[in-house]
Order: C-alpha cells, then sequence, then structure tokens
C-alpha cells in the first residue's frame, strides 16, 4: 500500500509497449463497484476471494506489465500462480507509506489509527512479499520514474 505499484507498472508498461494490468481495477470493472465499497458492503473475505480470482485470470490471460493489490499474494494459492514469473516487490518503508496513502481515504484497511494499520500491514506482509519476489526494489524518497528506471535495469 503506498508503494506505488499502478504507476509503476504504468510507466513500465509505456517503457516497454506492453499492456498494463492492475488486479484492483479488473475487480472494479467487473463488479461495478469501489474496491472500499466491497470492504463496506461485502466484507473482507469476500473482496479476497475477488482478488484471488482476478489474479488467476490474469496471470492466465495477460502478457505484459501486472500490477497486484497490497493483499493478492496473501493466499498460498496467488503465491503458487507467481512461482517461475518474474516478481518485483516495491518495498516502502512506514513513513513513505504513511505520506503516500494520505491518511488512509478510501482505503479500508486503515481505518482507524492509521500509521499503526500500515505498520501492521508491513510486519504482517513484507515477510510473504519476499517470498514471491524474484527483485526487491527500494521506494522510499524515490519517485516513480526512478523506481521505474531501476526496474527496467533489473530486467534488461
Amino acid at each position: 500500500m503506498g508503494a506505488g505499484k499502478t504507476t509503476v507498472a504504468g510507466l513500465l508498461g509505456e517503457a516497454w509497449q506492453v499492456p498494463v494490468r492492475d488486479t484492483d481495477a479488473d475487480i472494479e470493472a467487473g463488479t461495478g463497484r469501489e474496491i472500499s465499497d466491497i470492504f463496506v458492503e461485502s466484507g473482507e473475505e469476500t473482496f479476497r476471494e475477488l482478488e484471488a480470482a482476478a489474479v488467476a485470470a490474469a496471470v492466465a490471460e495477460h502478457e505484459g506489465v501486472l500490477a497486484l493489490g497490497g493483499g493478492a499474494v496473501l493466499r498460498p494459492g496467488a503465491r503458487d500462480l507467481l512461482a517461475g514469473l518474474t516478481v518485483v516487490f516495491l518495498r516502502v518503508g512506514l513513513t513513505d507509506a504513511v505520506k503516500r496513502v494520505d491518511l488512509g481515504i478510501g482505503r479500508p484497511l486503515l481505518l482507524g489509527n492509521v500509521r499503526s494499520r500500515i505498520k501492521a500491514l508491513l510486519d504482517e506482509r513484507t515477510p510473504i512479499y519476499e517470498s514471491v519476489a524474484t527483485h526487491v526494489v527500494e521506494t522510499d524518497g524515490r519517485t516513480p520514474d526512478e523506481v521505474a528506471a531501476e526496474i527496467r535495469e533489473l530486467l534488461s
């Protein structure tokens, strides 16, 4: 959350002249609802099921840059689908994440104390992200263009 996944994916797609797909956008398009509304109206478990289906479809159908939602790799099945693929983890630290998420507006997992919720999510998810990643790119204090340039170099 706040690492710049969607923005960096767009920059990479543009640079490589390949299509870009974002699983959060797929979920919103498929349901006709915003992610925050799905969480509020249907609950996190329903969202996670939709997310798992979106990841499976995207991995099977898409050739290009794929931006996965922050919770997409929480389910072992999603991690299995990514095995053998190039996966870049955009690591963001607590301070930068808090600045970037704009106090959690529209982010249902951040209801309450934004800083403590982000810290808990980072603590919980970072080891999972690292286990899936073939590359880790630091985003703190960097522009999306700088992050995308590093990824282009790593993968060239």
